[in-house]
């Protein structure tokens, strides 16, 4: 009897042990969160950060459609078919970056070494982009086709697949780190025998 008293013991303990694991986790993720989106909309974060990384998309997105397309250009946040006069603005909400601060807050609450931490982020951040890049590319090429299309695609389906990309950036960065990879090791030793 004292043996299953010894394992209740324990299982109520590490029961504790992930319960406080969560509400840290979620007590700083949340004031990463709120913290950076804070940041994102003060003047000096816009003037300074927002609008330059803004607009570098858009050159960025010119000119991949340049390969396809010369009559493209970009003028600040602004990407134009000089031809038709089609054009979007990239805006707030657009440029991949609330996505980011969503992975930022998410990979730093996690306990894990710094070295991941960076890795996982600076690998992530580049995968909201490029889908970003496709998302302003095709956003464009729908616009001048239909704009029902365009309005429904650029609100709902594209808007949660770039936020959808962050989520799966920071699961499969989770499945890297060093205590998942060591767990899967662990388990696949205890199968084999």
């Amino acid at each position: 009897m004292h043996s299953g008293t010894t394992l209740v013991n324990i299982a109520g303990f590490f029961a504790s042990l992930v319960a406080i694991f969560m509400i840290r986790f979620f007590v700083l993720f949340l004031v990463l969160f709120v913290g950076l989106f804070t940041l994102e909309i003060l003047q000096p974060a816009e003037e300074y950060v927002i609008l330059p990384f803004t607009s570098f998309i858009a050159d960025v997105s010119v000119w991949i459609l340049q390969v396809f397309d010369d009559s493209v250009e970009s003028y600040g946040n602004v990407i134009r078919n000089s031809i038709t006069g089609f054009g979007v603005r990239i805006e707030r909400g657009c440029n991949g970056v609330e996505a980011v601060i969503i992975l930022f807050a998410a990979i730093f609450s996690f306990p894990a070494p710094l070295k991941n931490k960076i890795i996982g982020f600076v690998i992530g951040f580049f995968a909201i982009q490029v889908l970003n890049l496709v998302r302003i590319i095709s956003l464009f090429y729908l616009g001048q086709w239909n704009q029902v299309a365009f309005e429904w695609f650029h609100l709902y389906l594209w808007q949660a697949l770039i936020i959808l990309d962050a989520l799966v950036v920071w699961l499969i960065w989770l499945r890297t780190l060093p205590q998942a990879k060591l767990k899967r090791q662990l388990e696949a030793e205890s199968t084999a025998e």
